[in-house]
């Protein structure tokens, strides 16, 4: 996948970029993808902007959640196979 092609929508808030920066930063983590957004919608009142919600282990890699200024949006993190463990600790460690 190219650095051009990260999913139905192209970009994010300036906070959620630096999540988007900062997911792919992670070793193991080849791709950030991001999927639908959800306006008006919360990852719940502790939550700020730019913070990220892994939510379940898929096949390639990550689902997750980033909060941003308009609402929240869907990250797939793809993973080079066999190291999903290792990335999803240093993701819950960040997080």
């Amino acid at each position: 996948m190219t650095e051009n092609q990260r999913g139905r929508h192209r970009s994010s808030d300036k906070e959620g970029k630096k999540t988007i920066a900062l997911l792919k930063s992670v070793p193991g983590v080849t791709a950030v993808v991001i999927g639908r957004s959800y306006g008006g919608k919360s990852l719940g009142r502790d939550r700020a902007t730019g913070d990220f919600k892994l939510q379940s282990k898929v096949r390639g890699g990550f689902k997750g959640v980033l909060q941003t200024s308009r609402g929240i949006q869907e990250i797939f993190v793809q993973v080079i196979e066999g190291m999903e463990e290792e990335v999803g600790e240093a993701i819950r460690g960040k997080f």
